[in-house]
């Protein structure tokens, strides 16, 4: 995960405070509308990791036939990635 725990209170905390204070939002509980933005955010970023590993996992079952072509581990990695986003209907 690229966002540590306390950089995604804060940016939910931050989206929260900025919606509330446009009138775009009303909450009853502000802590607990927080923690179910950091929630989402938190799933979110889960599903790029886990996809993350299953690329590297596909990549690793191929190192050999990578290792006679001209393309990079990062280029194929990407590319991967991109497959299988696409596959599962994830957007990046």
């Amino acid at each position: 995960m690229r966002l540590t725990p306390d950089e995604i209170q804060f940016i939910s905390r931050k989206i929260v405070k900025t919606l509330v204070a446009a009138e775009r939002l009303e909450v009853d509980d502000e802590r607990r509308v927080v923690e179910g933005i950091a929630h989402v955010i938190v799933d979110d970023l889960s599903v790029e990791d886990r996809l993350n590993e299953e690329a590297r996992e596909v990549l690793a079952q191929h190192m050999t036939h990578m290792e006679r072509s001209d393309i990079t581990y990062s280029e194929m990695f990407k590319k991967v990635k991109r497959e299988l986003a696409k596959k599962k209907g994830i957007v990046l």
